[in-house]
């Protein structure tokens, strides 16, 4: 991925979003997840410590190693095992119907083939999971989602392949998910550009 994806940009990324707003919509999400649980993308690990002792288990896949000492001194301290796969969402292997829920925080907008890994996600969530997401995206007002089409580019390659403008909804609805929630809001910590939020709870057909 290059020195600057490798060690600059997950050292940025750490200090950047375990600010305070972002522990508390972490916190809020994952208050009422329990049993099996597949996260996508853990990058650095910044969710673990918000996981309640409900989980049983969790497993989690991310392509990059970031920060790999910290990922395991956090994981270190929890009640329940971890396990990660050094592959991609759009590929997953673990059995059909295997978890309870899956999450994805702020990793939708660089997974290449967003819609590929949220099918995945409907095949391994089991009846009546729940796949919890909270990622930025495309903004409903329109100047600001034409600045974010503008700057996407240069996004791209200073965010390691991070997206601005993806419209999370639809990609979870191209997918074949069914939402039950959605919240839409911008974070007051982080520009409009990259803080336009969307969260909520998607369920397998």
């Amino acid at each position: 991925m290059g020195f600057y994806c490798d060690h600059i940009f997950p050292r940025l990324m750490e200090w950047v979003m375990a600010g305070d707003e972002f522990l508390r919509l972490r916190s809020e999400l994952l208050a009422s997840v329990h049993g099996e649980v597949l996260e996508l993308g853990i990058g650095t690990g910044l969710n673990l410590p918000h996981y309640p002792e409900t989980v049983t288990g969790l497993h989690a896949v991310d392509p990059a190693q970031l920060l790999p000492k910290t990922v395991a001194a956090r994981s270190a301290l929890l009640s329940f095992p971890v396990h990660i796969q050094r592959s991609t969402a759009e590929t997953l292997t673990h059995a059909d119907r295997r978890f309870d829920y899956v999450v994805s925080t702020w990793t939708l907008c660089t997974i290449p083939d967003p819609v590929l890994a949220l099918q995945e996600v409907g095949r391994v969530l089991k009846p009546g999971g729940r796949f919890l997401f909270l990622e930025h995206g495309r903004s409903d007002h329109r100047k600001i989602a034409a600045w974010q089409n503008r700057l996407n580019p240069i996004q791209n390659v200073i965010g390691c392949g991070c997206n601005l403008n993806r419209q999370i909804d639809r990609l979870i609805l191209d997918a074949g998910l069914t939402i039950v929630k959605l919240d839409r809001f911008h974070m007051q910590s982080v520009p409009r550009l990259g803080g336009e939020m969307y969260q909520g709870i998607a369920t397998a057909a």
